[in-house]
């Protein structure tokens, strides 16, 4: 069927045109899911961890949508880190819309695979392997979309922006130097879509991150004489029993309660027979909205120092190891109802876990994390994602897309 934007085609008439399986489209076939199985299987091979970069994932996707007449452009740095921007391009009557992706993966870990992690085995309708669900599944759908939409040849009132960036899982680097370019043409979006793995949740609100490394220092000496040093293990010991009876003073969020901390990581010592002048644990705190992240650093330097002076030998100190800050959307907002409209969503969810949300948000649009793949596989053994839930998201964002800008 040919669309003509004379004709008075419904949003729903036009989502099942783009993006229906056996409806013919102007310039081109369907939607066609082996197409985006392909993509997603590239992706996937393509090895995107801290240590490996994303650089050749970027390539991997900017060459697909370049073949598919998208205007692309791919910024690198540092070697091997790289963003990707792609542009579907409107007549620029009204504000664009933004599908923001993380290229990164994390690394496949020492849990045991019963699949190669970066093989792409298909199996029972579902890809295997890391960063399927987390988030290629979503970087492949909503490329996808745009694809078709081009072959389509529908008119667009605005452009649809596509940003693939570095280094979500770690420093959220990509999305801050994205940002910080984007901010400097003087556009805002009518919104911003992140397509992570919500399983088909439109979440609005998640907590906040902030990473801090403690270390106490102490003096060395024989392992035989430790009266003659001072023993930095020690005096971490007793900051933990503190630490176990501190609680940070947060009101809790009606959504996402309370702000969490947990000690994660430690680490001290050289030799079983050297007294360790050095001691690091890692606190992992999770915000919520309304949380002051220097509030939580003060309270533990007043701890550390109250500490230094009941203990003549005590030295500690606090340092910031991330932060991302919290996420929360205005649920009533027109772009969150026209997202939960399309996507035949009547309430908005909040997520504990992290996203490049809060950066986007700097834009000054609304954001809203929406994409297939489930939260609870993300990040361990035999990561998988539904080809079926992959095709789904697809057409999601097609229709977001249709409905915000035709």
């Amino acid at each position: 069927m040919q669309y003509s934007a004379g004709l008075g085609v419904s949003l729903q008439e036009k989502s099942r045109h783009f993006f229906g399986t056996a409806v013919l489209v102007a310039e081109g076939p369907a939607y066609n899911g082996s197409v985006v199985e392909a993509l997603l299987r590239e992706l996937v091979q393509t090895d995107s961890t801290s240590t490996a970069g994303e650089r050749a994932c970027a390539e991997v996707l900017g060459s697909y949508l370049a073949r598919e007449g998208i205007e692309v452009s791919v910024e690198t740095w540092g070697g091997n880190r790289a963003n990707v921007e792609a542009r579907l391009a409107g007549d620029g009557s009204k504000p664009a819309v933004m599908f923001a992706c993380h290229l990164d993966v994390v690394p496949a870990g020492r849990a045991t695979w019963t699949v190669p992690p970066f093989a792409a085995v298909k199996k029972n309708g579902r890809i295997y392997g890391r960063g399927a669900a987390d988030m290629k599944g979503g970087i492949a759908a909503v490329a996808s979309a745009m694809a078709q939409l081009k072959r389509s040849g529908v008119k667009l009132r605005g452009d649809v922006i596509l940003a693939a960036v570095a280094g979500e899982e770690t420093d959220s680097c990509g999305a801050k130097r994205y940002v910080q370019r984007y901010r400097g043409r003087g556009d805002v979006p009518a919104g911003v879509v992140l397509c992570e793995p919500t399983d088909f949740e439109v979440v609005t609100a998640h907590r906040g991150l902030l990473w801090l490394q403690v270390h106490t220092r102490g003096k060395t000496a024989h392992g035989s004489t430790p009266q003659l040093g001072v023993n930095a293990i020690m005096s971490m010991a007793t900051l933990l029993n503190e630490l176990k009876d501190y609680r940070i003073e947060s009101r809790p969020h009606e959504l996402l309660g309370e702000c969490t901390l947990s000690v994660n990581t430690i680490e001290g010592g050289e030799a079983i027979n050297v007294v360790p002048d050095g001691c690091s644990i890692a606190l992992d705190i999770r915000t919520v909205p309304g949380q002051q992240s220097e509030q939580i650093i003060g309270d533990l330097r007043v701890m550390l120092a109250r500490l230094a002076e009941r203990q003549r030998d005590f030295r500690g100190e606090v340092s910031v190891i991330r932060e991302v800050g919290p996420l929360e959307t205005d649920r009533n907002s027109e772009f969150v109802k026209a997202v939960c409209s399309c996507v035949g969503k009547n309430e908005t969810r909040a997520v504990g876990f992290t996203t490049d949300g809060p950066h986007f948000a700097q834009l000054g649009a609304p954001v809203v994390a929406f994409g297939c793949g489930k939260p609870e596989l993300c990040h361990k053994a035999d990561e998988y994602i539904e080809l079926a839930d992959v095709e789904q998201a697809a057409r999601s964002y097609g229709a977001v897309i249709l409905r915000l800008l035709s």
